[in-house]
Formats: structure tokens, C-alpha cells, sequence
């Protein structure tokens, strides 16, 4: 299995991670998220994670396929595909070779797996969901497997957060030859269909396939350096809980029109689905002129009594 702080492989069933010593996760039977070991219960769905009800993340992967043995290197679908409408974020380390150039490989390690750790953690905060690491890169889905109806702003908050993590990272450690770790980040929401992929012998993948999921790739090689960029419909989702810049429309390979593209410049002034409507302008009762009435006296009534206090 994967550990989440630095991205290594490690054995099924181990509860430490041998390269970094971290804690292993703890995958719900209930929801598949992913929950610390010293957790009882889910902080997703509640499910217990005692020792009868739960399984490590890798001993999942293995249980849940059909087969104990299928064919090495074969692909192997273990579920159903299901339609959902879902945010794809990808981030990439910006000049990962120019970074770690000249380097031993073992210091480049010592680099670039800390920094891949902090933009997976800032996924997983918002209830997000890591599908792979790219060795310099992430990719991850908001929306599904755990359905969240704010998932456009969850992938949005991660992003700034996982670009404030980097910077911090960045000043703590001291940049290698005066080079920072900066990332790239793209996001678009749209529809894909999501299923899990055996891949190899011991390798379970939850993945989205559609044109949305490629767009968001796109989104993430068009985004300035140390910034995050979306496509119009994340930014219509998020309009008002952030703030934008539009970056002009961009001709894409594949693409027959020009998609538009936004920078997030930071949080906007709303923070709940009521400030949004409100500030959208709330809809008017009709025909609830009694009701109004007698709202108007329990307000009155109400001042009453507090002007006697």
C-alpha cells in the first residue's frame, strides 16, 4: 500500500511505513475513506474500524477483488462503472528536474516526497481523494467516492491550502540552490464515470474516465507557476466563496471551442449557501400575507419583552 506522507510502497498488512515511519492507514468497510489507525470509527459514515469491522487499506485492496490471483499486468474491472459529476484536480511540482538536477537521487527523494506528502494531506483535509501519484504530481477527485455537494469548493480550498503549504515547506527547508518547490494546479468539475481498477497483481484503483477529467489536466499546464487555475464551470460553482481573475479563453488539442480560463486569486467574501442566495437576492413569498402578519407581531411581542428586561 501507499503511505500518505511520503508516497512509498509498502508491504500488505504492515501498520508503519518503512521508509518514513508514518502510521498506515485504515480504510472504511463502510465508504472506503480513508481514517487514521488509532481511529474506532469512521469520521466520514460513523462505521465502526474496530478489528472485526474494518481492514487496512492495502488488505482492501486484495479482499475486494474477484479473483485472489488474476494475470500479472492484465486490467481487471472490479466494479461497475457509476455517472457522477465530480471535480478533478491535478498539481504538479513546477521544473521538478531542473529542481533535483545534479542531485543524488536519494537527496531529490528527500525533496520531492515531503512535498508530494503536504498536496496529498491538503487533499485528503477537504475529503478529497488521491487516485495516483505521478512521481513529480497528484491526482485526486472531489465528489466521489463520498459524495460531498460542496465539492467544488472543497477542491479549491485544498488547492490553496496545498500552495500555502508549499511555500511554507519551501522557507522551512531552505530551496535547493536558491530553487523553491512551486506547484501547478488545475481543476474542472464535470461529468465522468468512476470505478475501481484492478491493476497488476495487488493494486486496486478507483478512477474517473471522461472528458471532464482531461480538461482539468489541461487547466493544471495552463496555470502560472505557484498558482491555480479553473475552467467557467468550477469558477460559475465557486463564484463568490473565491475570488477570480480570468486568464482569457485558451484553444485546447482536442477541444473544437476555447475554454475559458480563471486564476483563483484567493477566498471571496461568502462563506455559506444562504450568503450566496442572499446576495443573488432571495426569493419573495407569495401569497403569505397572514404569515408575514404574524411574524410581524411575534417580532413586536419580542420587543416587548426585552425592552422590560
Amino acid at each position: 500500500m501507499h503511505c500518505s506522507q511520503c508516497g512509498a510502497q509498502n508491504p500488505v498488512e504492515k501498520k508503519f511505513c518503512s521508509q518514513c515511519g508514518s502510521s498506515l492507514a485504515l480504510l472504511c468497510p463502510n465508504c472506503g475513506i480513508e481514517n487514521p489507525r488509532t481511529a474506532k470509527f469512521c469520521g466520514d459514515c460513523g462505521k465502526s474500524l474496530t478489528a472485526n469491522g474494518a481492514r487496512s487499506a492495502a488488505s482492501a485492496e486484495l479482499t475486494s477483488r474477484p479473483d485472489s490471483r488474476p494475470p500479472r499486468d492484465e486490467v481487471v474491472a472490479a466494479a461497475s462503472g457509476e455517472r457522477k459529476t465530480i471535480t478533478a484536480l491535478f498539481a504538479d511540482i513546477k521544473g521538478s528536474m531542473e529542481l533535483i538536477e545534479n542531485l543524488d537521487p536519494e537527496h531529490a527523494r528527500n525533496i520531492i516526497d515531503p512535498a508530494l506528502g503536504l498536496m496529498m494531506e491538503s487533499i485528503r483535509r477537504y475529503g478529497g481523494r488521491v487516485g495516483h501519484s505521478t512521481g513529480d504530481g497528484i491526482f485526486a477527485i472531489f465528489g466521489a467516492p463520498v459524495a460531498h455537494e460542496d465539492h467544488p469548493q472543497r477542491a479549491l480550498y485544498a488547492a490553496l491550502r496545498m500552495q500555502d503549504e508549499l511555500n511554507r515547506y519551501s522557507d522551512r527547508s531552505g530551496a535547493e540552490g536558491g530553487k523553491r518547490v512551486q506547484a501547478r494546479v488545475g481543476i474542472n468539475t464535470g461529468e465522468a464515470v468512476v470505478r475501481s481498477l484492478l491493476t497488476g497483481a495487488d493494486h486496486l484503483e478507483y478512477t474517473p474516465v471522461g472528458y471532464s477529467i482531461g480538461l482539468a489536466a489541461r487547466m493544471e499546464a495552463l496555470a502560472p507557476i505557484g498558482s491555480v487555475a479553473v475552467t467557467a464551470e468550477t469558477r460559475k460553482l465557486c463564484d463568490g466563496y473565491f475570488n477570480f481573475k480570468p486568464l482569457g479563453a485558451a484553444r485546447l488539442r482536442g477541444v473544437s471551442e476555447p475554454v475559458g480560463v480563471f486564476e483563483v486569486t484567493g477566498l471571496g467574501p461568502l462563506r455559506t449557501h444562504f450568503q450566496l442566495s442572499a446576495e443573488r437576492g432571495l426569493s419573495k413569498f407569495v401569497g403569505r400575507q397572514d404569515e408575514l402578519e404574524q411574524l410581524k407581531r411575534a417580532l413586536g411581542l419580542v420587543k416587548g419583552v426585552t425592552g422590560n428586561w
